[in-house]
């Protein structure tokens, strides 16, 4: 199975300087221009789910080669 993964950079609604990237996995369907246009709606429900986080950065990236799920 390939996946693919929409990396975040998110950081403290209450310390903005305090900042760190989020990678979530998915199926792969097909490119990252497919990512690319269902992010928004993961984004969202992401949002909707750690209130205290603000989402600053977004994108689209094959996981490295040296990460294991």
């Amino acid at each position: 199975m390939d996946i693919i993964d929409l990396v975040l950079t998110i950081c403290l609604i209450s310390n903005p300087s305090n900042c760190r990237e989020e990678r979530l996995h998915f199926q792969n369907r097909g490119s990252l221009n497919s990512c690319m246009y269902t992010a928004p709606t993961e984004i969202a429900k992401w949002a909707q789910e750690h209130p205290n986080l603000r989402i600053v950065r977004w994108k689209c990236a094959y996981p490295s080669e040296e990460r294991t799920l």
